[in-house]
C-alpha cells in the first residue's frame, strides 16, 4: 500500500467538530438575560448546569461581583499598557495575595495558554529535553513544540506510565542539563490525577529532573488556601517544580498564574517571557475579582466552600455506584466521564439528557480518541442533591436507549475504554442480513468473488491465493498476515457488500513525513518493532485500489456498513489490534457521516491513478490522444532515452535476474522512507516468478542485456486490469536513462499489447503519471485508533 499522507490536524478537528455541531451538541449559545450558575438556558430550555469549570461557584459570589463593578468605575474597562512598562494599580495587591497563598513567588498571566507560550521557552534551555505525558493539555504541548526550532528534543510517554518515563530519564541523564517532565495535575476529561508523590521520588533519583505541572483543574476546590491538587501533595513548592494555576475556572475571575520557588529562574521568566511581555494585561475588573477571590482563599471560607463541594461529589459518586454506567475513572475530583464509545452514541445521549433538562459536556476528539467519546459531567456547589439524583436517574434510563438507537452495546463501550463489562447484553441484531466470513480465499466461490472484485487490483481470486501463500508461514511477525473474506447478503441471497480484511503489523510512522521516519528508523536499529502496531484493515499493505464492493442503492446498504464495522471491531478485540483502517474512499462518499459517527477520523491518502485504454489501438495511438503539453513531455523527457535501452517482458526470470530484481526493489524501498513500510518476504519474488499472472517489465542499457537497471512488477487481473504493483530501480543510473518514466511508458505499451482496457497505476508519483495521461483521483482512509498516543507522538516529532 502506498503511504497515507500525514493528515492535516486542523482539517480533521474541523470535520469532527462540524459533525458534533450539526448534531446540536457543540458550539451552542447560552440564552437569557441573567445566569445563576445552577441553571443554563439553551435552545429556549432551562437546563440544570452540569458542564461548568467553576466548581466552587465563585463566579457568582457577590464579593467578586462588587469588586469588579467598583474597579470599572475607578479604572475603566481596560488598562491599555504593557505590563513591562506599568501595571494597573490593582496588580501589586493581587500578586502579593497570590504569593501569600502559594508561599512562593508568582507571575500573573493573561491566561494559561499564553502563559505556557511565555514560560516554557523561557524556562527550558537549549541543552534540555522535554518529556510530555501524552494526555497533558493541548496548550502545554503546543508551547513545547516551539522549542523544536531550537533543536530541543521532545519526547512523549503514555499517560502516567512511570516505567516509560524512567526509560526516557535513563536515555538523557548523561547528555542533558535538565530533563523536563510536563503533565497535568488533574486531567480535564477523565478527572484523574498525576502520581505526584511517585514523581517526586523519581526526582530524588534523577537530580536533573524538573517538573512542569498544569494544575488549572485542581485549583481552589482542593489544597491549603485552595492552591490545588499538586501542592496538596507537595505541601510546599520545591525548586525543581514549576506550577501553573488559573484565576479563571474555579477561582472565579480571569487570568492564570505561575508559581516558581527558584528565584533565578523566576527572574528570568518574569523579565521577558515572550507573551508575558507583549500580551495585554488583565482588565481592572478581572484583577479586582481575583483580589476578592484571593482573600477568600486566604480565609477559612475556602475550606467551607471545599467541604460543600465535596458533599456534592460524594453524593454523585454514591448515586453512580448503584448503576452500571461506565464511569471511566473513579476519583474524588469534580470531573466525571461516562463513556459512550462512538461519537454518534455520545450525540444521542447528550441530546437525550438535554431533553430531560440537564446540560452536560461532550468529550470528543482531539481531547480524547474519537472512539473514546463520552459525556463529561462536572459537579459544582451550584448543583443541589435533588438534581444530582435526577441526573443519575436520567442517565441510567437513557444510556441503554442511546446505545440501542445507535446500534451498539455496553460490551463495545467497555472494550473501547479497556474496562471489564459489568453486564452482558447479547449481540446486536444483524438486521436480517446473512454474513459469511471465511479465513481463506480457497473457501470462497471463485466466480462469486471475481464477479464483484475482479478488475480492481491484484486481489482477484487468484491474486489473493497468491498473497496467502506469500504472507503466511514466515519466520517474522511482519510477514505473517491473517486474512478474512466478508460477504454480506440480504434474505434473498443478493450480495450487498464484499471485501477482504487483513490483520498485520504496520509501522506507525507510515502516517508521518520522511524526517520523522528517518528519526524513528535510527531507533529501530536497536528495537526493530519500535512504534509499530497491529492493524485490522480493509485490503492490505501489498494491494492498492478499491477493495470494497458495496451496493449503495440496496435498502439495507447502511445496515451492511454497520455490520462490517462490527466485524472489524470484533477482529480488533480478538487480535488485540491497535487500529482499524477503512481505505480507498473518494472524498464525497455516503460512508462519511456513518464512519465519523462510529469513531473514525478521515485522513487523505496519496492520489490514485488510473489509465483508461478504451478504444486505444497501439502506443502511438495512445500518445496521439495525449494533450499537446503531455506529448511535448514525451518527446523531450522520454523518447530520447528509448534509444539508450532495451526493454524485455519476462514471464519467468533466471536466478541471476531474480537476484537483480530483488536488489532493485530493495533500493527503491530503502530510499523511500516517505513510503515507510516493512519490506516484503524473500519468497515474494520467487512466488511471482512462477505465477502465471505475474510478469516483469525489465529495462537494460543497450548492449548490456545482463544488467537490469529498472523493473516493473506487474499483475494481470483476470483479463480486466493491468496492475504495475511495484517498481525497482538503480538510483545511480536514474538520470542517465530516465528509468522511471521509461517504465511508466512501457507499462502502458504492455497493457495495450495484452488488450487491457484499464491500468491501475497505484498511488505514488501522481504528477509523473498524469503527464502520461493518467486520471488522478483523490483518495481517503478512515482510522479508528485505540488511543491517540502514536498520532500525538508523531505530531510532536514533526519538524524535529
Amino acid at each position: 500500500m502506498a503511504k497515507i499522507k500525514h493528515h492535516n490536524f486542523l482539517n480533521t478537528v474541523h470535520e469532527v467538530f462540524t459533525d458534533a455541531k450539526q448534531e446540536g451538541v457543540l458550539h451552542l449559545y447560552a440564552e437569557g438575560d441573567s445566569f445563576s450558575g445552577r441553571k443554563i438556558k439553551v435552545k429556549n430550555r432551562d437546563l440544570f448546569h452540569f458542564g461548568t469549570t467553576g466548581y466552587l461557584g465563585l463566579e457568582q459570589d457577590q464579593r467578586l461581583k462588587k469588586a469588579s463593578i467598583q474597579a470599572i468605575e475607578n479604572y475603566g474597562t481596560q488598562f491599555p499598557l504593557s505590563k513591562s512598562y506599568i501595571s494597573n494599580p490593582l496588580y501589586r495587591e493581587l500578586e502579593e495575595l497570590v504569593t501569600a497563598m502559594y508561599q512562593a513567588p508568582v507571575i500573573i498571566t493573561k491566561n494559561s495558554t499564553l502563559g505556557h507560550l511565555g514560560v516554557i521557552p523561557s524556562a527550558v534551555d537549549d541543552n534540555d529535553v522535554i518529556i510530555l505525558d501524552h494526555q497533558v493539555h493541548w496548550s502545554v504541548q503546543n508551547a513545547a513544540k516551539m522549542l523544536k526550532t531550537r533543536s530541543v528534543p521532545i519526547e512523549m510517554i503514555r499517560h502516567n506510565n512511570l516505567e516509560m518515563l524512567e526509560d526516557k530519564l535513563k536515555k538523557y541523564t548523561h547528555s542533558k542539563r535538565h530533563i523536563w517532565y510536563m503533565a497535568d495535575g488533574i486531567y480535564s476529561m477523565y478527572g484523574d490525577f498525576a502520581p505526584v508523590n511517585d514523581l517526586m521520588e523519581l526526582g530524588k533519583k534523577y537530580p536533573q529532573l524538573r517538573f512542569y505541572f498544569d494544575d488549572v483543574h485542581g485549583m481552589s476546590w482542593v489544597g491549603k488556601n485552595g492552591t490545588g491538587y499538586v501542592l496538596s501533595k507537595l505541601k510546599e513548592l520545591p525548586p525543581n517544580v514549576l506550577l501553573f494555576g488559573t484565576l479563571s475556572k474555579t477561582f472565579g475571575a480571569s487570568g492564570a498564574l505561575l508559581a516558581c520557588s527558584d528565584m533565578e529562574l523566576y527572574q528570568k521568566i518574569k523579565t521577558f517571557g515572550g507573551p508575558l511581555t507583549f500580551s495585554a494585561q488583565l482588565e481592572p475588573a478581572s484583577v479586582a475579582a481575583a483580589i476578592a477571590s484571593a482573600k477568600i482563599h486566604l480565609s477559612k471560607d475556602i475550606y467551607e466552600l471545599q467541604g460543600e463541594l465535596k458533599e456534592r461529589i460524594d453524593c454523585f459518586n454514591a448515586f453512580l455506584a448503584s448503576t452500571d454506567l461506565p464511569l471511566i475513572d473513579h476519583n474524588e475530583s469534580p470531573v466525571f466521564y461516562i463513556g459512550t464509545g462512538m461519537p454518534k452514541t455520545g450525540y444521542n445521549f447528550v441530546n437525550r439528557l438535554m431533553n430531560e433538562g440537564f446540560y452536560v459536556n461532550l468529550g470528543i476528539f482531539p481531547a480524547v480518541p474519537v472512539k473514546n467519546t463520552g459525556v463529561r459531567i462536572t459537579i459544582s456547589r451550584h448543583n443541589q442533591k435533588e438534581e444530582i439524583k435526577a441526573l443519575v436517574a436520567a442517565m441510567e434510563y437513557h444510556y441503554p436507549k442511546a446505545l440501542k438507537e445507535t446500534q451498539t452495546t455496553p460490551e463495545r463501550v467497555f472494550h473501547a475504554f479497556n474496562l471489564a463489562p459489568k453486564t452482558t447484553s447479547g449481540n446486536i441484531s444483524n438486521d436480517g442480513l446473512r454474513i459469511d466470513i471465511k479465513k481463506t480465499i480457497k473457501e470462497v466461490d471463485k466466480g462469486l468473488w471475481n464477479s464483484r472484485m475482479a478488475g480492481q487490483g491484484a486481489y482477484d481470486w487468484e491474486g489473493l491465493k497468491f498473497l496467502e501463500n506469500v504472507f503466511q508461514d514466515n519466520h517474522v511477525k511482519e510477514f505473517n498476515w491473517d486474512f478474512r473474506y466478508v460477504v454480506i447478503k440480504d434474505e434473498q441471497d443478493k450480495i450487498i457488500l464484499t471485501t477482504f480484511l487483513t490483520h498485520a503489523l504496520w509501522k506507525d510512522d507510515m502516517l508521518a513525513n520522511e524526517n520523522v521516519s528517518r528519526a524513528i528508523e535510527t531507533q529501530r536499529l536497536e528495537d526493530p518493532y519500535h512504534l509499530t502496531s497491529m492493524v485490522v484493515s480493509i485490503g492490505s499493505l501489498f494491494t492498492e485500489g478499491d477493495h470494497l464492493y458495496w451496493d449503495g442503492n440496496h435498502p439495507k446498504a447502511n445496515a451492511a456498513i454497520n455490520n462490517l464495522i462490527r466485524i472489524m471491531e470484533d477482529l480488533q478485540r480478538e487480535f488485540d489490534a491497535k487500529m482499524i483502517v477503512l481505505r480507498d474512499f473518494e472524498k464525497e462518499t455516503p460512508w462519511h457521516r456513518n464512519l465519523q459517527g462510529h469513531g473514525f477520523v478521515r485522513v487523505q491518502m496519496p492520489n490514485s491513478c488510473i489509465v483508461n485504454l478504451t478504444d486505444v489501438v497501439d502506443l502511438q495511438d495512445y500518445l496521439n490522444k495525449l494533450s499537446s503539453r503531455n506529448r511535448k513531455h514525451y518527446r523531450k523527457d522520454i523518447k530520447p532515452y528509448l534509444e539508450k535501452v532495451q526493454v524485455k517482458v519476462v514471464q519467468k526470470t533466471t536466478r541471476f535476474e531474480l537476484v537483480q530484481i530483488k536488489k532493485l526493489y530493495g533500493s527503491v524501498h530503502g530510499n523511500n522512507q516517505g513510503l515507510n513500510t516493512f519490506p516484503f518476504p524473500e519468497k515474494l519474488f520467487s512466488e511471482m516468478n512462477v505465477h502465471p499472472q505475474w510478469e516483469f517489465i525489465t529495462v537494460y542499457p543497450l548492449g548490456k542485456p545482463e544488467t537490469i537497471i529498472g523493473v516493473m512488477l506487474c499483475y494481470k487481473n483476470s483479463g480486466q486490469v493491468y496492475v504495475p504493483a511495484f517498481i525497482g530501480m538503480d538510483y545511480d543510473r536514474l538520470r542517465d536513462f530516465s528509468t522511471y518514466r521509461l517504465l511508466l511508458l512501457m507499462t502502458i505499451d504492455r497493457a495495450i499489447e495484452l488488450g487491457y482496457q484499464k491500468i491501475d497505476m497505484g498511488m505514488t508519483a501522481s504528477f509523473e503519471k498524469k503527464k502520461l495521461g493518467a486520471q488522478v483521483i483523490e483518495k481517503y482512509a478512515y482510522l479508528q485508533t485505540a488511543d491517540n498516543y502514536a498520532l500525538e507522538l508523531l505530531g510532536i516529532m514533526e519538524g524535529q
